[in-house]
């Protein structure tokens, strides 16, 4: 006689139909839709740089983090496929079984030198970066303090490491100072957090004044170069070498999908804590390694960043020239001060539509919305890239001016909801 084996239901799915479980989700993309905020993949049909393939219409792309026009440049993309015959394509398995290969021992050696510290560990993105980073440095019985327009990975990374979690707004070093003197007393550790250049705005971190109060309230500095990488500074270290302040950091994040124009991140810091994050972080312990190819492209790359500083000097200048038409059209730019230049529009739907009659005049600027910026604060983010040119900027501001027009008269017309209807919604 055969066993009968009983299942027990889950609560869950009790006497709903199958369709209905699936709701949910229906009606969060229904409210995302409602909002202006539901997103869409736009699929790409050409290498990335200054001008892509999209539905087999050549466009300007103003909107990819590639700031040196590296990911397609020709002795990069040689170096990767002599890697991929000498190598493979994947690493196999995790750093410590048997992922770790020459490149990626090579590559770990070539960023510490860059970034004059004693060590590097290269991780698999640039949000393990952050993760492995921020949980080597605090924990339990700690205290983590960020800026508010930290990127994603930080402030997930400090949500998840055990320790108190604060924030404090965007470049407000008094507010910092006193979440200090109110709970530094109290915790073991403190660790604070900061981009070096915040992707959305374009604006550097305060660091000098940032480096006096961690002396002060004895706490480690931990920044994100991540947008700063092979741009910033005279050797293009960031914006710790812009400012003078590299040997007062604690630790440094950067990656390697930017400037560089490859893919993955880095640690870089002391020994110690290179050998802590070896050795305790599991989002290193438990992926797969980064694949050589993308470790030599990337060892490459920083000899570019080396050899031909006028790529970044050249991107930094084509940034100046928006922001002067862009003011002098009376469009803000917040305080960029770097290849990042947003233009801030306000309500999702207006840089929606801005965004779209941009793509019909030929120039890939995609609107970026809530939650990635706050409410009321939609813009179009315009990063430059080292492959652009004068005329390109002036095509864009002339085309930028267009679209806003018709958007507006078509908003006067329409009689279109304000950023406060749309988004509370």
């Amino acid at each position: 006689m055969r066993r009968r084996i009983l299942t027990p239901a889950c609560p869950c799915k009790q006497n709903v139909p199958a369709v209905a479980q699936w709701d949910d989700m229906q009606q969060i993309l229904a409210d995302l839709e409602r909002a202006d905020l539901r997103r869409d993949q736009r699929v790409v049909d050409s290498p990335c740089g200054p001008h892509v393939t999209l539905a087999g219409r050549r466009v300007t792309c103003l909107c990819s983090n590639d700031y040196l026009a590296l990911a397609g440049e020709a002795s990069i993309r040689a170096a990767a496929v002599r890697a991929v015959e000498r190598w493979g394509v994947g690493a196999g398995a995790s750093r410590l079984v048997s992922g770790t290969t020459g490149p990626h021992v090579q590559l770990e050696a070539r960023l510490a030198a860059f970034k004059r510290c004693e060590a590097a560990v290269v991780t698999t993105s640039g949000w393990v970066a952050n993760h492995v980073a921020v949980g080597a440095l605090a924990g339990a019985g700690d205290l983590v303090l960020c800026d508010k327009l930290n990127h994603a990975s930080i402030l997930d990374a400090a949500r998840s490491c055990g320790a108190r979690l604060r924030t404090f707004a965007h470049r407000d070093t008094d507010r910092l100072v006193r979440l200090l003197e109110r709970r530094r007393a109290a915790h073991r550790r403190c660790l604070i957090v900061t981009d070096s250049l915040f992707s959305m705005d374009g604006d550097f971190a305060p660091l000098k004044e940032l480096v006096q109060i961690k002396d002060a309230y004895d706490a480690r500095l931990l920044i994100d170069e991540a947008h700063a990488t092979g741009v910033i500074g005279p050797a293009g270290r960031g914006v710790a070498e812009l400012l003078g302040v590299e040997e007062r950091i604690d630790a440094t994040v950067g990656t390697l999908s930017k400037a560089l124009g490859c893919v993955g991140g880095f640690v870089a810091g002391r020994g110690v804590l290179a050998d802590v994050i070896r050795n305790t972080a599991r989002a290193y312990i438990y992926t797969t390694a980064p694949p050589p190819a993308i470790c030599a492209a990337a060892i490459r790359a920083l000899d570019v960043i080396r050899d031909e500083p006028e790529r970044r000097r050249g991107v930094l200048a084509l940034a100046e020239q928006l922001r002067a038409a862009l003011g002098e059209a009376g469009l803000p730019t917040g305080q960029s001060t770097s290849q990042i230049v947003p233009v801030i529009l306000g309500a999702a739907n207006t840089a929606l539509d801005v965004s779209r009659k941009l793509l019909d005049d030929g120039f890939l600027v995609p609107a970026i919305r809530p939650p990635t910026v706050p409410p009321g604060t939609s813009r179009l983010r315009v990063s430059l890239s080292a492959g652009h040119n004068s005329e390109d900027v002036q095509r864009f501001v002339e085309a930028l001016a267009r679209a806003m027009g018709r958007v507006a008269s078509q908003e006067r017309s329409n009689g279109h909801a304000t950023e406060g209807h749309r988004e509370s919604r």
